[in-house]
């Protein structure tokens, strides 16, 4: 009987792992390419069904029809049901205008016919699953659809994460604060800035309800620290709460200090529970001063500071950052989402839930 022979010759070993990640490497590559190729297809023939469909020549059962002429042709295929069919049509209709270069929608993202192409190759990198996701919450927004491919690829967002962000409305919010950046950075930077902040910015994650106070809030903003991290957005390191610092004679104390690894910046947020006042525009530029003088290093950009209330006037807000040389932004938060405010008291029990679904509320444990 034979014996396997085990070579422990350290550059055999360092070749049998080098061969081992190619291998991965590979079968990664083949995978997206497989992807793409059948992105391409399913386009293709949501565009014949789509001209099909419109020219009336089969009927109206031509979804039906098809799918079962391609299933008795292929039977090992799994992809041709009606529904999916359905799905390659709106995905034809989706990135129509991107594809085939529509004049109006690239106006519309300000980019050339080259940009154009680029995006059109980049949507089809992305899963089926994330597209039949698009689809289903994009519509016909097409520009909404390729904002969300590229956070996709730009982030690596699985189908659960992107799911997650097309739920929290990351699209209407995002770059959508209040703020004086382009007054107050180089160009770049102001865009990059803006672009980093969401109007309003979704606390749903601490499951608070009303009614609570300012220090019990983030206090579940740092209790759920992942969560906020990733509703702030890519490139946030946690530096710390009630950040210490000594301005002069004093002792001043920062809400939460965060250093964005993109901007190479320092970000001071702070967190109120009221309504905005142009008193905390002042608090808040004091602070970003303070961090640039006292924490900013060689290499790092100016200190940037967000102002999240609970309610803000637009203009009143644009009014105030006039009066700061600082970069500043101001948003709002929501917690109502999934916590009314109206609403008060803890999460209710089962047993109450179940009193409440057989119509007698009033028993209590």
């Amino acid at each position: 009987m034979s014996k396997s022979i085990t070579i422990l010759d350290k550059d055999y070993s360092h070749w049998i792992k080098e061969l081992s990640t190619r291998y991965r490497k590979s079968q990664i590559k083949a995978a997206v390419k497989v992807n793409e190729e059948m992105l391409r297809f399913y386009w293709e023939l949501g565009r014949d069904i789509s001209v099909l469909q419109q020219d009336n020549k089969w009927g109206s059962k031509l979804l039906a029809n098809l799918s079962r002429d391609l299933k008795a042709l292929n039977p090992d295929a799994s992809c041709f049901s009606p529904t999916n069919l359905l799905y390659m049509k709106n995905f034809y209709r989706l990135y129509q205008p991107i594809i085939e270069f529509t004049p109006q929608l690239v106006e519309q993202l300000e980019i050339t016919q080259q940009v154009a192409e680029q995006l059109g190759k980049e949507l089809f990198s992305v899963p089926w699953g994330h597209q039949m996701l698009l689809i289903d919450k994009c519509s016909k927004n097409t520009i909404k659809a390729i904002f969300y491919i590229q956070q996709t690829i730009e982030h690596g967002w699985s189908r659960a994460m992107l799911l997650n962000f097309l739920g929290t409305d990351l699209y209407e919010r995002q770059g959508k604060a209040i703020s004086n950046f382009r007054k107050t950075l180089p160009t770049v930077e102001s865009d990059l800035a803006q672009e980093m902040t969401k109007d309003p910015y979704n606390f749903d994650f601490t499951c608070m309800r009303a009614p609570y106070n300012e220090r019990q809030l983030k206090d579940a903003l740092i209790a759920n620290i992942e969560k906020f991290l990733i509703e702030l957005g890519t490139g946030f390191a946690y530096m710390g709460r009630e950040y210490r610092l000594e301005v002069g004679n004093t002792e001043q104390f920062i809400d939460m200090l965060f250093y964005n690894v993109q901007l190479r910046c320092y970000v001071v947020i702070e967190v109120k529970t009221t309504e905005f006042t142009p008193a905390h525009v002042g608090q808040l530029g004091a602070y970003v001063v303070a961090v640039d003088h006292i924490l900013r290093k060689e290499g790092d950009n100016k200190t940037i500071g967000l102002l999240v209330c609970k309610t803000k006037d637009n203009v009143f807000a644009k009014y105030a950052l006039e009066s700061s040389s600082q970069p500043l932004g101001i948003s709002e938060y929501e917690l109502s989402k999934l916590y009314p405010t109206t609403v008060e008291g803890t999460i209710p029990t089962i047993a109450e839930i179940e009193a409440k679904l057989m119509g007698t509320e009033n028993v209590k444990e």
